[in-house]
Parts: structure tokens; C-alpha cells; sequence
């Protein structure tokens, strides 16, 4: 089948960390072909060029979202009109008070009480959100884009007045010209995508199944395929990204958040609603998915797919692990509360005077930069240099490192140097280095944060987050326990190789696919000589390389105009002069119906090419036609044309349990 892969800020760049995991599932998914349609960040992005593409990728197509281009469409009075009213319904449906509490997550999520008329305000408030982002994307595919409209002082003004209306929240009545500019900044980034010309026949309308790579932005061309062309969506997320704006939207006013919180809870609820299957990573993503209003029917939760084949040598030899050293390996910033880290490790150091610290990784930009400094002054006064003589040189138990080098040339490496590998963050969705370190089959002490305990299991210590001191008391613990440690990493290495493999991803979603398509109606019909229908002509494999189909099957979109397909010609026996009168079985005009086993004659041109069985008569110098039906249970029908030394074309029907209908007509030299 043919996918549409939909990524923001991945696939195929070279950075990015979901692009890693696109670049396993296609190259896993060799059977099927790829259609990869990239959202950009950043123009450091761009330029740093894509990963190489497997032979399966058939396309490429690319957008930016970090520049504003000027479209240069210029509206004239009705457009404007009707761009300010779908931007003003838009803007209501963000600014309405909330059904459910009065702050965070309830503000723009579906409740969950019945019974009451908050779930009809609800969605009330939904259907106008999705009537007013759709009437925006029909717009600017009438007008040719909305980056203008979208930056223009009409769409200011439609905020301003929905921020001002009678019933609108107390965050978004507070909001000042500020606030407002900034607001209509990040929606016209958000909606950039609905300007594209991503959605025709050569586009995603020629997919048979979009794929969403996250939801936001991402997910947005898959919900206008689906609007315009009928195309199912499939939306995997591994971080929600209603989550990561709480996260990372910290110091923006309550104005800003609010209506930027919004904005992303009713993408996120009309994005769960049309899809056809929601895929998270894990639980903790999947309950903020039911939050925001995702039907559990539709919820199927696949664990991301990791190499493990980097691991395995030290996962085959923990022996190799130094038993007194604690390893920590990641991306350096704040929300990995290193500082809770080192107090921990000041008590652990009282109780075992042996041990050593392990912090392994770079920043993760200025403010990650920044907090490694601190990090390290606070282990230069907790740990001064330690020397065993007054003439030796002292050493400090805690050591900052990043992999690449001598002593570190892989993760793999940094993992193996210790017997406890550490995780002491405060924010955190799907542990990544935890299952890393689990394939190496090294114990683990943990927070108790994201979705920590579902990947670990029973595997590790727990420990509740920015509590140093049941984190040393864990650490000690297992520091002075070596066969536990040993069984807990061997039972760590079992669990991520049953669950979190590249191949147990590619298989699920492999499965997933099927399920789709198997669900989905049909959206191009095939028309057989007399102008009906055939069911199920034009297979999901038709787009795999190869003879599949016919070359002469006509297909036409289902409610397409009537000129697009020519006026049906029923076929009609005609008899030479000399033959008038003669009839034999199955003669001119002839018909009969089989049940069951019944068996007939086929020209052999028509049976090698489809397999095909149904009776023909056929005298010399005369033209003839046969019709035959079988029913064995369901119905279907396959067009196979026939010619050679035949000078015969026709559909023929093959069944087994199918009930089909052929045509067959032949003429001089076939018997």
C-alpha cells in the first residue's frame, strides 16, 4: 500500500528525535511505499540536509514553518468577509469559557461527567472549531494561501473581539495588544500547513493512508486529506503536544498560555475524533490522550522500537561493569534535576566512600549550558579534589563526560562502565536511556515520573522525584547487593528485548495498516465495460511495484463528474450470413449459471493470464458473446483482457467462494 508519512521537525532530517524512529519503520516496512510529507523548524534544519532515504520512499515534499513568506494573495471584499468570519468562529471557540474547572488541562479538554450539559457545550465548541479550521483550509484552496490573511490586522482584530465577547474566559478577557500580536503570530505558524498544495490527486489524495508521525501541526495535513479526498489518518504520538506547551510555555503570560493551550486542546480533540486509530507510545501519554478527548475504542498502545543491537555486548557481559560506579547518561537540563543528583550521591559517598558519579552528556542549549556550569561548582564544593598523600594529585568522585571519546566512544560504553545506572528527572515521558540501559542489562534507580515504571516494570527501583535521600537509600542499597543487581539486570535486558524492539514496532504497525485499510471504504471505483462497479478492483497493493493490475482498468473517483467516464456500450451478438440458424451450447446471446463446483472451458490465453473459468462458444468468422455467473457466497469481479491469437478483450470473474459475473468475447481462431 501507499503510506503518506506526515513529520514536523523529523524525518527525513538529519536532526530531530523522532526522525530516528520514521527511518527504522520505513526501512522495516519494505513491503510497502512511502510518501514523506516534512514539516521544517528551523532553517539550521534545512540546511543540515536529510538522512540517506530507503528505495521505498517514493516522494518527498517539503514545507517550512521557521520562515514568513509573503503568498501575495491579495482578498477582495466577499474573501475577506468570509476569512474574517471562519477566523472569528475560531477565535470564539478558544476563548469561550471552559465546561469543566477553572484552570489547566480542564480548560479545553472534554469532560467526563454524564448526564449533564456541559458534554453538549462541549461539543458544541468542537464542531464550531472544526467548521472554522475547515472553512479556513477551503478558503485557501479557492484563494491560493493565507499566510497574508492569516498576519493581517483582520485576523488581530477578530482575536481582539473574541477575547472581548460576552462569555469568554477571565485569561483571555485580560489579554493585551501584546498578547494579541503574539497569539496571532504562533496560530499562523500552527496553521501554515492549511496553505500548502498537498491535498490533490498528485498529493496525499493518492495515499491510502496517512500517518502522522505527532500530533499539532503534524497531524494537520492528515485531517485536510481526510476532509478533501476521504483519506484515513493514523496519529502516533510518544509526547502529547498539548503536554509539551505546559512544559515549555512557562514564562509566557497567563493570556498567551491560555489561548495557546486552547488552540492545541481543540487541534488535539479534532484530530483523536477523525482518526481512524490513535497509536501513543505508552500509558502516560495514552491518559492524556483520553483527557483530550480520545475515544478508548480507538487507542492502541505500541512501545517505540529501539535498536538493541548496539547493546548486546555489554548486555552479554554485566561482569564487565565496575561495582562501585553510578551512571547517569543524558541530555543536560533542568528537568533532569542533577542537583538533587549530587546531594544524593553526597550521602551515598558517606556510605560507601568507594563509590563514583558517571554524569554522561552535552547540553541541551543556553539554558542547558547554564545549568551544567552550576552543576559543576556544586560538585567542586560537595566533592572536594581527594588525594591519597600529601605529594598525589586528587581526583574528584564526580565526573562530567560526554560520549565520543577515548573512554567513551558510545552510549553503549557509558552504560556498561557502571553496575546502577541513575534517572533522578522531574519531567519525563518515554525513558528512552532507561530502556537503553536495560538492554544492557544493568539495574536501575529511578524517579518516579512519565512513564518510568511501565518500562521498567518490576525491574528497578523506584524513588519518588527531588527526594535525595530515598535516592541514595535506593543506591546504597543496590550498591551493596550484587546478586540483586545481577537479577535485576538480567530481568531488565528480558523485558526491553520482549518489548521494546525495533522489530516488535515494525510488526505492530505493520498490523495496523492492514486493520486500517481492511476498515476503509473503497474511494476509487473501477467500471466494468457496461459502466458498473467492480467491487474490489483496485487492491491496496495495486501501488506495490509489479503486475497487479491490469493496464486498461478504468478508474474513476467515486461522486466524480459524469464527463470523466465514457457512455457505457453494451455489447451485442452479431451473426455471418452463413452461420444464420446455427446454435450450439452456450451459442450467441447465450446464458447460464453454475452452483457450486461447476467447471467449463476457457480460451488458454484467457486462463493463463487470470485463471479465469467460464463456458465460451465461439463459431469460425463469427462474433460472440457469453455471459456466465457463479455464486458461491460473497461477490467480486476481476477484469482480465485477452488477446493473443484471440483477438478476444473481456472481463472474466474468478471465485471461490465469490460470486462474480464475466463477459467473454472471441472471435475467429479460438475454439
Amino acid at each position: 500500500m501507499r503510506i503518506g508519512l506526515l513529520t514536523e521537525g523529523g524525518y527525513p532530517y538529519v536532526s530531530g528525535e523522532p526522525g530516528l524512529w520514521c527511518d527504522r519503520l520505513v526501512r522495516g516496512l519494505e513491503q510497502h511505499e512511502f510518501d514523506v510529507y516534512a514539516l521544517a523548524r528551523s532553517e539550521r534544519q534545512e540546511a543540515e540536509g536529510w538522512v540517506p532515504l530507503p528505495p521505498q520512499v517514493g516522494r518527498v515534499r517539503t514545507a517550512s514553518l521557521w520562515d514568513a513568506e509573503d503568498d501575495g494573495v491579495v482578498y477582495g471584499r466577499r474573501t475577506r468577509r468570509r476569512f474574517a468570519e471562519c477566523y472569528g468562529e475560531l477565535a470564539t471557540s478558544l476563548c469561550v469559557t471552559a465546561p469543566v474547572g477553572a484552570s489547566g488541562i480542564a480548560d479545553t479538554t472534554a469532560p467526563r461527567a454524564e448526564g449533564t450539559g456541559t458534554r453538549d457545550q462541549f461539543a458544541h465548541e468542537a464542531d464550531r472549531f472544526a467548521n472554522a479550521l475547515y472553512g479556513l483550509a477551503e478558503l485557501a484552496r479557492d484563494e491560493g494561501g493565507l499566510p497574508r490573511a492569516l498576519r493581517s490586522e483582520t485576523a488581530v482584530r477578530a482575536l481582539e473581539r473574541a477575547c472581548r465577547a460576552p462569555g469568554a474566559h477571565r485569561s483571555a478577557r485580560e489579554a493585551r495588544v501584546p498578547d494579541l500580536l503574539t497569539v496571532a503570530a504562533r496560530l499562523e505558524r500552527a496553521l501554515r500547513p492549511l496553505s500548502l498544495d498537498w491535498y490533490g490527486d498528485d498529493g496525499l489524495g493518492a495515499v491510502d493512508l496517512c500517518h502522522a508521525a505527532s500530533g499539532g501541526t503534524a497531524a494537520l495535513p492528515g485531517l485536510l486529506a481526510r476532509h478533501f479526498c476521504g483519506v484515513p489518518l493514523l496519529v502516533t504520538e510518544y509526547g502529547v503536544r498539548l503536554r509539551a506547551h505546559y512544559l515549555t510555555e512557562p514564562d509566557s503570560s497567563p493570556p498567551i498560555r491560555f489561548l495557546l493551550a486552547a488552540f492545541h486542546g481543540r487541534l488535539a480533540a479534532e484530530t483523536y475524533r477523525s482518526a481512524a486509530l490513535i497509536t501513543p507510545g505508552n500509558t502516560h501519554a495514552r491518559r492524556w490522550q483520553e483527557r483530550c478527548g480520545a475515544e478508548r475504542a480507538k487507542l492502541r498502545t505500541v512501545h517505540p522500537g529501539m535498536d538493541a543491537a548496539p547493546f548486546a555486548e555489554a548486555g552479554e557481559s554485566p561482569e564487565c561493569a565496575d561495582p562501585h560506579t553510578l551512571v547517569w547518561v543524558g541530555r543536560v537540563e533542568p528537568a533532569k534535576d542533577l542537583v538533587s543528583l549530587l546531594h544524593a550521591f553526597a550521602e551515598i559517598r558517606r556510605a560507601e566512600p568507594k563509590a563514583r558519579l558517571r554524569i554522561v552528556g552535552g547540553p541541551s542549549g543556553p539554558e542547558g549550558a547554564a545549568y551544567l556550569a552550576h552543576c559543576r561548582n556544586l560538585a567542586a564544593q560537595l566533592f572536594p579534589d581527594e588525594a591519597d598523600g600529601p605529594h598525589a594529585v586528587g581526583s574528584n568522585p564526580v565526573s562530567f563526560e560526554e560520549t565520543g571519546g577515548p573512554e567513551l566512544p558510545s552510549r553503549a560504553e557509558a552504560y556498561a562502565s557502571g553496575a546502577l545506572v541513575v534517572l533522578s528527572s522531574v519531567v519525563e515521558g518515554f525513558p528512552a536511556g532507561l530502556v537503553e540501559a536495560m538492554f544492557c542489562g544493568r539495574a536501575t534507580v529511578s524517579t518516579d515520573v512519565g512513564a518510568v515504571v511501565e518500562a521498567i516494570g518490576g525491574t528497578g527501583l523506584v524513588v519518588p522525584p527531588r527526594n535525595p535521600r530515598a535516592l541514595a537509600e535506593a543506591c546504597v542499597a543496590l550498591l551493596r547487593d550484587p546478586e540483586r543487581r545481577a537479577r535485576l539486570g538480567a530481568a531488565a535486558r528480558a523485558r526491553a528485548l520482549e518489548l521494546f524492539t525495533v522489530e516488535q514496532n515494525v510488526a505492530a504497525f505493520h498490523g495496523i495498516y492492514l486493520d486500517i485499510l481492511s476498515r476503509t471504504p473503497a474511494r476509487r471505483v473501477v467500471l466494468d465495460d457496461t459502466g458498473e462497479p467492480l467491487p474490489f478492483s483496485v487492491p491496496a497493493e495495486a501501488h506495490v511495484p509489479g503486475r497487479w493490475t491490469d493496464a486498461k482498468v478504468r478508474a474513476v473517483a467515486r461522486g466524480g463528474p459524469a464527463w470523466a467516464t465514457d457512455t457505457p456500450v453494451r455489447a451485442t451478438a452479431a451473426r455471418s450470413s452463413e452461420n444464420d440458424g446455427v446454435a450450439g451450447p452456450g451459442g450467441p446471446g447465450a446464458s447460464e449459471s453454475a452452483t457450486g463446483g461447476g467447471q467449463a472451458a476457457v480460451p488458454a490465453a484467457v486462463a493463463e493470464r487470470a485463471g479465469a473459468a467460464g463456458p465460451v462458444s465461439v463459431t469460425e468468422g463469427v462474433r460472440a458473446t457469453a455471459s456466465v455467473s457463479a455464486t458461491e457466497g460473497a461477490r467480486t469481479a476481476v477484469p482480465v483482457s485477452a488477446g493473443e491469437g484471440a483477438g478476444a478483450a473481456g472481463p472474466v470473474s474468478v471465485t471461490e467462494g465469490v460470486r462474480a459475473t464475466a463477459s467473454v468475447s472471441a472471435t475467429e481462431g479460438v475454439r
